[in-house]
């Protein structure tokens, strides 16, 4: 069968060592904070972790007494218009509890801690393995959730402790706004107050035949820019300038991830090209970094990898082969194999902390030969051969 194969080229990421001076704590999917984030309608199978999270996010909820946290999947959406969101859940065997919670002022996840997230819906008995929100009321389902644009909720299935089943999970958002363009069509969307002022403009395409692609673009950074859009094009004014990441995933595409200086008052565009998700394609992705001689994460790695997580999260039938590579002068040597092995293996065993399987990956080690610059000039280039690739099975 045909391989899909995703590469990740590594490179230092700044902004995150620079502006934040330590490392951000990262979350497996069994804590609110890394939460598998949902972005579109479809069906997914979801394993559970088997162990506790890092936090205890229900213990000032007394209805919530008989959920244990020691084995949770939690699950974050946003939707970009109004509508009625509704979903069913399921295991093979045993127990399966539900809570969703929205958010209302600020972080949901610090809203948790604190008590004061607002429970909207709660299936908490002892004898369901299938829980839902649909219109069919049973003793497992409850009525499905309406929902405002750009309300945020989280969705918390819990398990009995230890157990590392797949859940079944079908999630279904329907939009009240009917003239949705499908993925290949332009939508454009002008935030603009001011047509005379210089405008910043996101474009999404699709790499190979430059056409639009509507997609959801996520603003993290900037407070006048930051929201979540639905659009292939997407006109600001801005007033104030600053570092901003935009994450961009569309559906039938793989996700992609930009940093961008944006300067006040100025003309700007960003342009996100999305590679389309189809077997025997090279997809290249931002760069995750390693202490120099070390398989030692910099700091700003883990984003990328966190967005990997989220990724064989909601697809557990994907297998992954993760190949380590080095940059060496010379000819290939035990040296530099073993290290091509322990970033591969570095990075699966990160995987495998956040959630991920271990039946579904493997690490090799190619050592120095496979470079992508056989005879590097520049620093750059020899940095471009320290790579990670993923290959997608």
């Amino acid at each position: 069968m045909p391989k899909l194969c995703i590469s990740f080229l590594i490179f230092l990421l700044p902004f995150f060592l620079i502006a934040q001076g330590k490392k951000r704590m990262q979350y497996p999917i069994s804590d609110c904070e890394g939460a598998i984030h949902i972005f579109k309608t479809g069906i997914y199978q979801l394993q559970f972790k088997g162990h506790a999270g890092r936090k205890k996010e229900l213990v000032n909820y007394p209805s919530l007494a008989s959920f244990s946290s020691e084995n949770l999947i939690w699950l974050s959406f946003i939707p970009e218009d109004d509508g009625t969101l509704s979903l069913q859940a399921e295991l093979e065997s045993g127990n399966l509890k539900m809570v969703v919670f929205s958010e209302l002022n600020g972080s949901i996840c610090e809203e948790l801690t604190e008590g004061k997230a607002e429970i909207k819906r709660l299936l908490k008995s002892e004898e369901n393995r299938r829980v839902g929100l649909n219109r069919n009321v049973s003793n497992g389902t409850l009525y499905p959730l309406d929902l405002l644009a750009g309300q945020k909720i989280v969705i918390a299935f819990c398990a009995a402790e230890n157990s590392k089943e797949e859940m079944h999970l079908n999630f279904q958002f329907a939009h009240k706004f009917t003239g949705r363009k499908a993925p290949n069509e332009s939508l454009k969307l002008d935030t603009r107050n001011d047509d005379f002022a210089p405008t910043f403009t996101i474009k999404v395409r699709d790499i190979e035949n430059g056409k639009p692609v509507t997609a959801k673009i996520t603003i993290e950074g900037a407070r006048e820019l930051a929201a979540v859009y639905t659009a292939s094009d997407v006109l600001f004014n801005v007033a104030r300038g600053g570092k901003v990441v935009v994450k961009c995933d569309a559906e039938g595409y793989f996700f992609e991830d930009t940093v961008m200086n944006i300067v006040s008052q100025s003309e700007g565009e960003m342009l996100l090209l999305l590679e389309p998700l189809a077997r025997g394609k090279s997809i290249q992705i931002e760069q995750i970094q390693f202490k120099p001689g070390t398989s030692d994460f910099l700091p700003g790695a883990e984003m990328k990898l966190n967005r990997l997580k989220d990724f064989l999260a909601l697809n557990t039938a994907i297998h992954i082969e993760i190949q380590g590579h080095v940059f060496y002068s010379g000819s290939n040597n035990l040296a530099s194999q073993k290290m091509s092995e322990a970033r591969a293996k570095r990075v699966m065993q990160y995987l495998l902390e956040y959630g991920i399987a271990k039946e579904r990956m493997e690490a090799v080690g190619f050592g120095n030969t496979k470079p992508v610059h056989p005879k590097p000039k520049l620093a750059n280039e020899e940095q471009v051969n320290r790579r990670v690739e993923i290959l997608v099975k």
